[in-house]
Formats: structure tokens, C-alpha cells, sequence
């Protein structure tokens, strides 16, 4: 959530940045909850200093004299004036509370001012496309595509968007997992393990709740969510605590399976790879000092490059505007690698910087020695998504026998330089 101090400060501002982002919030309602929240604190503090007055006052009565016993009364009176402010009171910081956490983070004066993803600007390419297969094909169309990711059987099994990898295929899933978790390891993120279940109190400090409530798959009887994406519990890591600053930066990656409830529209965009419900995914996660942040930002979105250059993929990097970048974020950048077969960009990365707009709400902060403790900034990206860098391999990377070259990054663990179907 941003500052209730700048906010109080800032209205107009934060205004005018958050009409250039695509969620719609009311300011004025916001403020107005709030003004009344602070009013009902003072009629509080007002009332309890009646009460603590009229207390002292009794105490110096004679118990039974007709004086106090008019005191007990006007006590009796107070006190439950005092019960039901102190119910309007919790009533009226509830309503603030969930209205406020409704209110997105500000864009950064370096986001591009825009609508929608037309409006993405293009920062920077890699590789030459037209060096790639001349047998590129849509991976949905390969002869032996349904074989090795069978998504029929796991529409039976679960239901559409949850498929198997089966064979070679699931060989080169793990392949993928093990070449970026050595990558991110080596560049030094900590690996860890995370839960892939969490609680709302995890999902609204990432800014998933009250956000994209309905994307999330709920398990009602525990109140539980299965994570869209590890960011989540990684985050949630340091929750409620103080960090050293001696101890920031730090980075950790996680490898999970991730579920999400949107999968497009229609056609090609949700073929085949393009968009699951379920998928594979290595994450990257940083919590640095604010002075620090955009930096750290264009570390992490180089480091997430360097994988994508390794497996010798194309790609662009989009600098996402405002009408495009998400609830929690303050700047975006996306990674596409380009699929030849389909000749189009598929997205397999976002490198975000949410400064402290989800540690305020997850209350992670950090203490300079001997200074006050302050909000760390929280960064994350892909590191990357599984289905479509999956979706571009097969395709960039096509013979004319049907066969798959695999990029020599991960021949080692794959065990072969070539996917051959049998």
C-alpha cells in the first residue's frame, strides 16, 4: 500500500498518476473514510478523557452520598458511550482499511504514459530471427506435439489448460528447471523451496487480494490459495520483520508449479503452450534498500536476459507503460522471446519493482544501526516461465525430420543434443 503520509499529502498527485493506469479507484471516497476515521479517533480520546475525569472525580466522593451516586451514573453513561464509539470506531478503521488497500501503487516518472499494451515501448532486442529454423512450425501442429504434452488426458484428468509432459518432453522440462536454477544460483540468488499453498494475509501483501481475487484457485475450506506464482510466498518470506541493513540486498529464486485461472481468450493465443492453467516457473525475488531499487531493477532484468541469451532464444525487452503495468508495480519491463513457427512474441518474464508498496503491506522492513526501521523496497522476475520458452525451443529449433536440436546449454542434462520423437 503506499505511505498514509504521502498520501494524505499527495492526493492530487497520486491522482493524476493513477488516471494513467488501467484500475479505477475513488480517491475521494478513500479520503473521505479516512478524515472520518481520524474524526472518530479524537471523539474517542475526547470521550476516554471524560471518563478518566469523571473516575478521578468519583474517587474522591464519599461512597454512597447522593453526589456519588449521581457520578455512577453519569459513569454508567460514559462508559457506554464509550463501548459503542469504540465499535464505530473499529467499524470505520475496517472501511478505510479495505478501501485503501484498494488503491494501486503510483507509476515511476521513467514508465512510458500510455493505454493499454500497444503502448509498450520496445527498449532493447536480442538475436537475429531470421536465422532461426527454416522448418519452424507451430508447436500445437508438430505430428508428435500430443503425444509428449498430452492436454486432452489432463482435461480428463483435471480439466482444460493442465497437461501432461510425458517423455522427452518432461526430460527437457526438468532440463530447463535444473539450467536456470544452476544460473540463478551461480548469480547469487538463494534458492528455496517455498509452500504453494498460502493464506490471505500472504496473497494481500503481494498485492494478488483484493486485486485478482478471481484468477487465484481458493481452497475454501482451509482458506487457502495455490500460488499464481512463487513471488508470493517468497515475499511473505520476512513478513512482520526487521532485517539488517548490513544483511540487503538480499535475492532468493524458488522453483514452483504456478495456477491461474485466466488463460486468454481465444485462438491462437491460447493453443497449444501459449497459456495453461497450470505451469512451471523459476522466480526471482530481491528485497534491497530503497536508494537501491531501480538499479537492483535493471540487474535483475539483465540477469533474466542472460538466460534467454544462453539458450541463444531472440528476444525483446517491452518497457511496459502505465495503462499496462500491474496493481503493486511501480515499473515493468517484459522479456518475449520470438517463436518462429507462430512468427510472434511470446512473453516469458516480467522484472518488476514494486518499491515499498508490498513490503508496507507485508511490513518488511530494514534498520540502519542505531537509525529507525524503514520499508525495503521488493523487487521480482521470471527466471524464467517454463511453457513458453518451452513453446519457442520446439519451434526456433525444428529440423526438417521433426527432430529438436537442443540448445547446447542444456545438453548435459538432457542427455542428448537432439529431441527425437519416436
Amino acid at each position: 500500500m503506499l505511505d498514509l503520509k504521502f498520501f494524505r499529502e499527495n492526493v492530487e498527485e497520486i491522482r493524476a498518476a493513477l488516471a494513467t493506469k488501467k484500475f479505477e479507484v475513488d480517491l475521494d471516497r478513500v479520503v473521505g473514510l479516512d478524515r472520518a476515521r481520524r474524526e472518530m479517533v479524537t471523539e474517542f480520546e475526547t470521550l476516554r478523557s471524560q471518563q478518566k475525569a469523571a473516575n478521578q472525580e468519583m474517587a474522591k466522593l464519599k461512597k454512597g452520598s447522593p453526589e456519588f451516586i449521581a457520578k455512577v451514573q453519569e459513569m454508567k453513561s460514559i462508559s457506554a458511550q464509550v463501548k459503542e464509539l469504540e465499535a464505530r470506531q473499529d467499524e470505520a478503521e475496517a472501511a478505510f482499511k479495505a478501501a485503501f488497500l484498494e488503491v494501486p501503487n503510483i507509476p515511476h516518472p521513467s514508465v512510458p504514459v500510455g493505454h493499454n499494451e500497444t503502448d509498450n515501448v520496445v527498449h532493447s532486442t536480442w538475436g537475429d530471427i531470421n536465422t532461426l529454423s527454416p522448418h519452424a512450425r507451430p508447436h500445437y501442429d508438430l505430428e508428435w506435439f500430443g503425444k509428449y504434452v498430452d492436454l486432452e488426458r489432463g482435461t480428463k484428468v483435471t480439466g482444460s489448460g493442465f497437461p501432461f509432459f510425458i517423455g522427452p518432453v518432461a526430460r527437457l522440462v526438468r532440463s530447463l528447471l535444473q539450467f536456470f536454477l544452476d544460473e540463478n544460483s551461480a548469480a547469487g540468488f538463494t534458492e528455496v523451496m517455498p509452500p504453494i499453498l498460502v493464506n490471505p494475509a500472504s496473497a494481500m501483501a503481494t498485492g494478488q487480494l483484493p486485486d485478482k481475487e478471481g484468477q487465484m484457485y481458493h481452497a475454501k475450506t482451509d482458506d487457502l490459495y495455490l500460488i499464481p506464482t512463487a513471488e508470493v510466498p517468497v515475499t511473505n518470506l520476512y513478513r512482520d520483520e526487521i532485517l539488517d541493513a548490513a544483511d540487503l540486498p538480499r535475492y532468493a529464486c524458488a522453483y514452483t508449479p504456478c495456477f491461474r485461472r485466466e488463460a486468454g481468450s481465444y485462438g491462437k493465443d491460447v493453443r497449444g503452450l501459449n497459456r495453461v492453467h497450470q505451469f512451471d516457473k523459476v522466480e526471482l525475488v530481491k528485497w534491497v534498500h530503497p536508494e537501491q531499487s531501480f538499479d537492483e531493477l535493471e540487474h535483475l532484468r539483465a540477469h533474466a536476459e542472460t538466460l534467454l541469451q544462453k539458450l541463444g532464444l531472440p528476444y525483446r525487452v517491452l518497457l511496459i507503460c502505465s495503462g499496462d503495468i500491474g496493481f503493486p508495480h511501480a515499473k515493468q519491463y517484459d522479456l518475449e522471446v520470438w517463436a518462429a513457427g507462430q512468427q510472434r512474441w511470446l512473453e516469458v518474464s516480467s522484472i518488476s519493482n514494486f518499491t515499498d508498496f508490498q513490503a508496507r503491506r507485508a511490513n518488511i522492513r530494514f534498520r540502519e544501526a542505531g537509525g529507525k526501521p524503514q520499508v525495503v523496497h521488493t523487487l521480482n522476475g521470471s527466471g524464467l516461465a517454463i511453457p513458453r520458452v518451452l513453446a519457442a525451443i520446439l519451434e526456433n529449433c525444428l529440423q526438417e525430420d521433426g527432430s529438436v536440436t537442443i540448445p547446447e546449454v542444456l545438453r548435459d542434462r538432457f542427455g542428448s543434443d537432439t529431441l527425437k520423437p519416436e
